[in-house]
């Protein structure tokens, strides 16, 4: 609508402005008006041939016609995403088209005695009419177009920062989500260690109990007693274990409370960052604090000696401490083999050998070809205890190896760093 009606004004000017270019040129005044309402027109198309417009504003300025559509030109030329020599050279050919027509004219009129003023006028009037035409427009348009430059920079810079900030979104959407996994796979190897190895020692009691419950009563006894105390010791752990776990976070866990929607989930109203470090306190705790140590490793193959397992263990070097980390992979390894030997191997003989090296520790549990083909407490296996102990081990940068040997039999082999 602006474009339209400054068309519509400019054409009215120029058509106006033809009747005495007419007169002067001595052609019809229908023809002068028709010529200033084509060229007036011209402004309607600024937007897109902002040059053409003031080209014709030029090549009109001699007839003394156009000095709107000149005006606006200018304007809309020197707003637009054009070079700078093309603005210079076109501002500079209006400037002087300007200069030129003002100074004929005022010399005209004061040859004609219209103006009684001193020569001095003349260019005083010629430059002050150029300048005052095309100084202020282009100054408009190039302040104009250097602010929407700008603004449109700023918007580009913005649309880039939450583009960032939504990729970074993602990213971190996409680490909480690993951590949960991280943490998850961590909680259910720990669960595993705990549970498997108690729960295989009271199946493989309870089968003995069975067993000669009477053909020796005291022996039935005993075994019962070791039943009992390895439900207890792993109910001990789990409850170590599901205490730590609850106690992860800074305090202990609230109640919803009455005005929170239960369409929605508790999940969503914590931050991401919280259940990550929640869910790593609680893993380190178990970990650390928790954990098993090397010290332990004579009791455990003491219990699976009392569950009728042959078993001897070796150890080489100067005994010392590590890392609780360390001392608790090495914890797990043991018991895990063993637990494996009571599964797969029921009766065959084991042997344990840990070795204390200058900058290692190395741990190997081997046992002899089974008496008989399958356990007699028929224990279930998940398939899972020879990955979670290869996975422990490769987190602290050590080597595991497990197969069977040339013999028959089975071997599980580790070394961790020391530190």
């Amino acid at each position: 609508m602006l474009d339209v009606s400054l068309a519509v004004v400019s054409a009215l000017e120029c058509a106006l402005e033809g009747i005495p270019f007419a007169r002067d040129a001595g052609i019809p005044v229908a023809a002068g008006v028709v010529f200033g309402l084509l060229a007036g027109s011209v402004l309607l198309v600024r937007r897109r041939w902002p040059i053409a417009v003031v080209l014709v504003s030029i090549a009109i300025t001699p007839a003394e016609m156009g000095f709107l559509m000149g005006v606006v030109g200018l304007y809309t030329l020197a707003a637009a995403e054009l070079p700078r020599r093309i603005i210079g050279s076109l501002a500079g050919m209006s400037l002087v088209g300007t200069l030129i027509v003002t100074f004929v004219k005022t010399q005209q009129d004061m040859s004609r005695g219209d103006l009684e003023i001193g020569d001095w006028f003349v260019p005083f009037a010629a430059i002050t009419m150029s300048l005052g035409f095309t100084a202020p427009p282009v100054l408009l348009g190039l302040y104009v177009g250097a602010r929407r430059r700008l603004m449109e920079s700023l918007r580009e810079r913005a649309d880039s920062l939450e583009r960032e900030l939504q990729l970074l979104a993602e990213r971190a959407e996409e680490r909480a989500e690993w951590a949960r996994n991280e943490e998850r796979t961590r909680i259910a190897r720990e669960m595993h260690d705990v549970v498997a190895h108690r729960v295989s020692l009271m199946v493989v009691h309870a089968a003995a109990l069975q067993a000669v419950a009477r053909k020796d009563p005291e022996k039935a006894v005993k075994n019962a007693a070791l039943v009992g105390d390895m439900g207890r010791q792993a109910l001990t752990e789990l409850r170590e274990m599901l205490g730590v776990l609850r106690s992860g976070g800074d305090g202990p866990p609230r109640e919803p409370s009455a005005s929170t929607s239960p369409a929605v989930p508790a999940s969503a109203s914590v931050p991401l960052a919280a259940v990550g470090e929640a869910a790593a306190a609680a893993a380190s705790r178990v970990a650390d604090d928790e954990g098993p140590c090397l010290a332990e490793i004579e009791e455990l193959v003491g219990q699976s000696a009392a569950a009728g397992m042959v078993v001897a263990l070796s150890v080489e070097g100067d005994v010392r401490s590590y890392a609780p980390l360390v001392e608790q992979t090495a914890y797990r390894v043991v018991q895990e083999a063993l637990t494996n030997v009571h599964k797969h191997a029921a009766g065959a003989k084991t042997y344990v050998r840990l070795a204390h090296r200058v900058s290692e520790i190395a741990m190997q549990v081997e046992n002899e070809p089974p008496e008989e083909a399958a356990s007699s407490a028929r224990l279930p296996s998940g398939g899972n205890g020879l990955v979670g102990m290869r996975e422990r081990v490769s987190a602290l940068g050590g080597v595991f190896v497990s197969g069977p040997t040339d013999a028959g039999g089975f071997r599980v082999s580790a070394v961790i760093p020391a530190s």
